[in-house]
């Protein structure tokens, strides 16, 4: 590709891929430290809140082959500053089942593992405490939600509204324990060089990562160095640090060695966090046009008993649809659980599950079409904030998407098309995500015939080592094959990690203003020892203050239910983003499509049972937790708006990572009751519940 005025926004194939085809990208297991390699396990507690009383290492370090075994009683110390479960090895009290109590270094992986069983441990516990419900006498308000904002928003008088509306509805969801993926397990590596620490790792941004190694081993960030230019997914699992990499680097600084630990799918379900789960009650009021004159949405989801993380869930709720009266407000519940964490488009893709449902159920009641009803409760402004939109296409992508899909025509009421054993139905859904960037360093190195640009942004599998190379060939004005990329490594210029969609946003703005110094001072070629520039941007756009920035998308999807067996298929869907500025048509797509699938993936399969009496995850592995595969997917129709907004970035794009799961599953309920009459109000839609709701029915 040499064409400029073709580079942003053409389906370049991914720069690195064929290195990923022939097997040569080096993941985290993969890289070479120059030395042999041990192997680190781990043993895991058993209980999910109690004291340890006995832990005998004794038979495990007898075994050839063991190199150290590692417990509270001769740990090495860590700071006293880390929160959550980054503390390990410094205590022998237990917060939730899967923790840390015990680890084994050896020459091998299987030495390792077989040591592990060879360590007694017992246990004085207590009774687990793993039950989420509305009604708990224990549930509070957290200070701020997840992104510093608020918890409770109340705008108007809500239950005057609500109860003097002449149509109003007043249902509950619920959306289950869910559990982040990837297809490559966290794993870390690390070495030590005297006082330094190297740490090869799968994460979603080295720096984030730094600085947590840098306080648990009272180390300056200059010691701390964290590799990771290629990660093999995340869905946020990888944004922050988890006790792998703490426990990775205690090993190594233990042995002398190079120590590596990959978890087991297994110990993914405790040791790297979890989507919380959630109850929410929505209620919707509205005048016979359908206009909406009162909405609230209070949530209630559960944290773990040693650290505080408190999801969004309601908050894409306050930009969504004008009315008068507004509520929403979040609730939490400590728990003897593993600390959650975020997973795909957290808080939007729980709570948009919620509105959409309701918004559907608020349809039904007043006999509008969806379509129409949405587009009725289209807001001028930012309902919560009262700040124009810096672009907003939600009404394009609703009309567009009827378009495309063939909504015209339907049928308002439900259970009215069968084929056979098929019953069929329609639904829809929006979508929407915030539009953000954080502060971001780029050094852009320019010699004669190329360009060196260096920035530690980080690749999950999104597709960043094609896209930021595109906008580097763009703003240098040069061809791609001109440009080296550099990112996914500690010790480049400081960058945020990938997550929030905002990796290319921040990336590319920095890339961008920095290669717009690059021009301004080059005045002829290159000196051959090349022209350094550093440059970026303190943090996000001053827009931001003064509009509010959101993607927008739709959802249209056709369901099909056996009427004999309950089993559901989604043969056809068409999905419609307003997002901004598309830098790679292929990998957009991917990201969209992707999104999507795992939002039917949310709706029909994805769902972590908890034994409430022994408090352990029961389907801890992906036999027994189901995620969509490629049966499950259907045709999808995947497009895009041409969308321009100059205020969100120096790009205008707006992050496609995390819109495509908003809604999706919503979307999928909604047709799950047009083709059945039955409404599912508690994820997933097994084929169970088709049986229990007709028999209620």
């Amino acid at each position: 590709m040499t064409t400029l005025d073709r580079v942003l926004g053409a389906g370049i194939p991914r720069v690195d891929g064929p290195q990923k085809v022939r097997g040569t990208a080096p993941y985290a297991y993969e890289q070479d430290p120059g030395e042999p390699i041990c192997h680190l396990a781990v043993v895991q507690s058993t209980v999910n809140r109690g004291r340890i009383t006995r832990l005998d290492p004794t038979r495990a370090e007898a075994m050839t082959g063991v190199l150290a075994v590692l417990t509270p009683a001769n740990a090495p110390r860590l700071s006293g500053n880390l929160s959550s479960d980054l503390p390990v090895l410094q205590s022998l009290d237990v917060h939730y089942q899967g923790q840390i109590v015990a680890a084994v270094v050896a020459e091998s992986s299987e030495i390792a593992k077989a040591a592990v069983g060879e360590i007694a441990v017992e246990y004085a516990a207590e009774p687990p405490d793993v039950a989420l419900s509305a009604d708990r006498p224990d549930l509070y308000a957290p200070e701020k939600v997840m992104a510093g904002l608020d918890t409770d928003s109340v705008i108007g008088d809500v239950d005057g509204a609500l109860a003097a509306a002449p149509v109003s509805i007043d249902v509950t969801y619920s959306t289950p324990t869910q559990h982040n993926n990837p297809i490559e397990m966290h794993v870390s590596m690390a070495r030590w060089d005297g006082d330094s620490l190297t740490l090869w790792d799968a994460d979603q941004g080295p720096h984030t990562i730094v600085s947590d190694l840098a306080e648990a081993f009272d180390l300056e960030p200059g010691q701390v160095r964290v590799i990771s230019p290629y990660v093999g997914g995340a869905f946020g699992s990888k944004a922050f640090t988890h006790p792998n990499q703490i426990v990775a680097a205690m090993a190594a600084r233990v042995v002398g060695r190079t120590v590596v630990f990959e978890l087991t799918r297994q110990q993914m379900f405790s040791l790297v966090g979890h989507r919380t789960p959630t109850i929410q009650r929505m209620r919707l009021g509205a005048d016979r046009d359908g206009r909406m004159t009162a909405i609230s949405h209070e949530v209630v989801e559960h944290t773990s008993r040693i650290s505080e993380f408190a999801e969004q869930t309601a908050t894409a709720t306050r930009v969504m649809y004008a009315a008068p009266h507004r509520r929403t407000t979040h609730r939490l519940a400590r728990l003897d659980v593993p600390p959650p964490t975020i997973m795909r488009a957290p808080g939007e893709t729980p709570g948009m599950y919620a509105l959409e449902s309701a918004v559907d159920e608020l349809t039904a009641e007043l006999g509008i079409d969806p379509v129409e009803l949405r587009i009725r409760n289209e807001p001028e402004r930012d309902p919560e904030r009262d700040v124009p939109f810096s672009s907003r296409n939600l009404v394009a992508c609703l009309r567009t998407g009827a378009e495309r899909f063939g909504w015209a025509g339907r049928d308002l009421r439900p259970r009215q098309r069968q084929e056979g054993r098929w019953l069929i139905g329609t639904g829809v859904a929006a979508a929407t995500y915030p539009t953000k960037r954080r502060k971001a360093d780029c050094r852009i190195t320019a010699y004669p015939g190329h360009y060196v640009v260096e920035i530690d942004g980080s690749d999950i599998g999104t597709g960043a080592w094609t896209a930021l190379a595109q906008i580097a060939a763009d703003a240098l004005e040069t061809d791609l094959d001109s440009v080296r990329l550099r990112i996914g490594d500690s010790a480049l210029p400081q960058a945020g990690g990938a997550g929030g969609s905002m990796g290319t946003a921040s990336w590319g703005s920095a890339i961008v203003l920095t290669a717009r110094e690059v021009r301004r001072r080059l005045s002829g070629e290159p000196p051959a020892e090349g022209l350094v520039v550093d440059g970026g941007f303190d943090g996000e756009t001053p827009a931001a203050k003064t509009h509010s920035m959101h993607s927008f998308g739709a959802h249209f999807v056709e369901v099909r239910v056996d009427a004999d067996t309950g089993e559901v298929r989604v043969p056809r869907a068409t999905s419609v983003y307003a997002a901004g500025r598309i830098i790679n048509a292929r990998t957009a797509r991917s990201q969209f499509l992707g999104g999507f699938s795992m939002g039917v993936s949310m709706a029909l399969h994805e769902e972590t049972l908890t034994d409430e009496r022994l408090g352990h995850y029961a389907n801890h592995d992906l036999a027994e937790y189901h995620v969509a595969t490629n049966a499950d997917i259907g045709e999808i129709d995947i497009s895009w708006l041409e969308e321009e907004d100059p205020l969100v970035n120096e790009l205008g794009l707006k992050g496609i990572g995390e819109i495509g799961i908003t809604g999706a599953a919503a979307a999928v309920g909604n047709a799950y009751w047009h083709a059945t009459g039955l409404r599912v109000r508690d994820l997933p839609i097994t084929p169970d519940k088709y049986f229990r709701e007709v028999s209620r029915a």
